[in-house]
């Protein structure tokens, strides 16, 4: 793999770029502090804004791993972080990448994570070289699993109670796409 850490991805509509101190309030008004948005998530609601600036901040540490590939959603019409998309794991024996992502309620079933989860597959088959692309979603959060089929993932089957967030132990669904099946 050829890594090139975060750098500013865009498509239409979106600006994918590193995280800033200057998202915090963004992030906790949009997404992080939301029961909705983090139902489905491993990590529960942010309770005050410090607990995003403490995020930020190690998100920030972390983008000197050029390894490390974590996004900051941020619409162009108004100019707000309103989700975030990242490799959450990679393998490096295999190539792969393994991707999450989540986005503020008010901007759902609007093709948004579509888009911004395109650029990104583009950019890791492309730029740094990987051979899979994988993501997984809890089984009874179906709207995830129709993001990763409209990027052209395929369906692998489920790992029963597989997995722990915020509703619980859950059934995994999990998705891939081969470079060779990208490129053709």
């Amino acid at each position: 793999m050829n890594h090139h850490g975060t750098e500013i991805l865009e498509t239409n509509r979106l600006i994918l770029r590193k995280f800033t101190l200057e998202d915090g309030k963004d992030m906790f008004n949009n997404w992080a502090s939301s029961s909705a948005v983090t139902e489905f998530m491993t990590w529960p609601p942010y309770q005050s804004k410090r607990d995003v600036e403490e995020y930020i901040d190690k998100c920030i540490d972390d983008y000197r791993d050029m390894s490390n590939y974590n996004w900051c959603i941020v619409n162009r019409e108004n100019n707000q972080a309103i989700g975030s998309i990242g490799v959450v794991s990679i393998r490096e024996d295999i190539s792969e990448a393994a991707i999450g992502y989540c986005l503020g309620e008010r901007y759902w079933h609007q093709g948004i994570m579509t888009e911004a989860f395109n650029r990104v597959i583009q950019f890791l088959f492309k730029d740094v070289s990987v051979n899979r692309i994988k993501a997984t979603h809890d089984t009874n959060n179906p709207n995830s699993g129709g993001v990763m089929r409209k990027c052209g993932l395929t369906y692998e089957g489920t790992l029963r109670k597989s997995a722990v967030n915020n509703t619980g132990v859950y059934d995994s669904a999990v998705y891939s796409i081969l470079k060779s099946e990208y490129e053709k």
